[in-house]
């Protein structure tokens, strides 16, 4: 852990909520007796942002939040493997616009579904072990990203089902990958984290025609020449535990481990020496009770604010371009006991979901401050 200058401490934030906006509860379902990991907004196609999917056992879910705190089920896809566990899930976009979901689980295959048409487009076959998060290209939203127990990071097309480039080796990481994510506006730019408590940033610029070559492949998607990247340009240690999540925020990172609390940190790499340079942690948003691992932070699609749970069941929502950091809510429920896996906020942020190890999924909304009641904060 690097030491920090006088002076240069970050920012922490207050566990006051500021009550810039209140939530209350509008629904609650349980969808089944196993634990549900993952949940995720559309945020690929304008016509599908108040759908969402779920996971958890052999199952993705899809639904709809509707007026009045209302969740329609759209479409239910259960894996012929009852022994499959699906641990995350994210959506693309097929060649027609048609919206694809894309999870992966303990088996380590990951199902493309054309959720247009209720129907397996492909299943991609490489990993090793069990997949831990799938994220989606925003600006090219048929290249996703996987993160792999199998200490791996790859890139797919889910055009042609090509594997494209494998992070790993030499410079990779040397425990489970737990989460990865592309750069917003960086097309070249990853991170990913996991169990070695190292945030690593990687480059595909120079393998860049790799990516290109893989949306005109025409042969099968074995035959693909796959390149592995093995240095990443920057390692970063903010953590002395497992890091289980890690988002962009622009040219930052926010990072969070097992303890309790997001961190937001700067790097600076340096261009002469691939894979090191400093850390400048900026910021932290604390989360109590956040002590085991594989809680995953949302945001919305502005990264305006983020929501994590913990594992009493509570969420936290966290502005995050405010210095210093401002916790807009805290939300809980009694019957809300059980770790929430993940939150989903909606594009504009006024609804929050959370999918929790009982197998439920929580709505919340926000209310105009003259119909908020005290019972939604803590």
């Amino acid at each position: 852990m690097a030491r920090i200058p006088l002076g240069c401490e970050p920012v922490i934030g207050s566990l006051v909520p500021s009550k810039k906006r209140d939530y209350r509860v509008t629904n609650r379902l349980q969808e089944g007796k196993r634990p549900l990991y993952a949940v995720v907004f559309n945020f690929i196609d304008s016509r599908y942002f108040n759908v969402f999917a779920t996971v958890g056992g052999n199952r993705v879910t899809v639904y709809q939040c509707l007026e009045g705190g209302v969740i329609a089920v759209l479409q239910s896809y259960v894996d012929e493997d009852k022994d499959e566990s699906f641990y995350t899930v994210t959506w693309a976009c097929n060649r027609d616009g048609s919206p694809f979901v894309v999870a992966g689980g303990i088996n380590g295959i990951i199902r493309v579904i054309d959720a247009g048409h209720e129907k397996i487009d492909k299943s991609f076959v490489g990993h090793g072990d069990s997949v831990n998060e799938i994220r989606t290209q925003p600006l090219k939203p048929s290249l996703v990203v996987s993160a792999s127990k199998d200490e791996s990071v790859r890139l797919w097309n889910v055009h042609t089902g090509v594997c494209i480039l494998i992070f790993a080796g030499a410079g990779g990481h040397r425990n489970e990958v737990l989460s990865v994510d592309f750069h917003p506006s960086d097309m070249y730019r990853i991170a990913s984290c996991g169990m070695d408590n190292t945030v690593k940033i990687w480059s595909m610029k120079e393998f860049w025609p790799s990516v290109e070559k893989s949306f005109t492949w025409t042969d099968l998607p074995s035959k693909f020449p796959t390149k592995y990247v093995q240095f990443p340009v920057f390692i970063a240690s903010v953590h002395s535990n497992y890091v289980d999540c890690n988002r962009w925020l622009g040219d930052f990172v926010l990072s969070k481990s097992v303890d309790n609390e997001i961190v937001l940190w700067e790097p600076r790499t340096k261009d002469q020496s691939p894979g090191e340079g400093t850390v400048d942690i900026l910021q932290k948003y604390p989360v109590p009770e956040c002590d085991i691992w594989f809680i995953k932070f949302s945001c919305d699609f502005h990264y305006n604010a983020a929501a994590i749970g913990n594992r009493e069941g509570k969420i936290f929502v966290w502005e995050l371009q405010t210095s210093p950091p401002s916790l807009i809510a805290r939300l809980s429920h009694a019957q809300s006991k059980s770790p929430i896996r993940q939150t989903a906020m909606s594009f504009d942020g006024s609804t929050i979901l959370s999918c929790c190890e009982d197998g439920t999924i929580w709505r919340w909304d926000a209310v105009s401050s003259s119909s908020s009641s005290s019972s939604s904060q803590v």
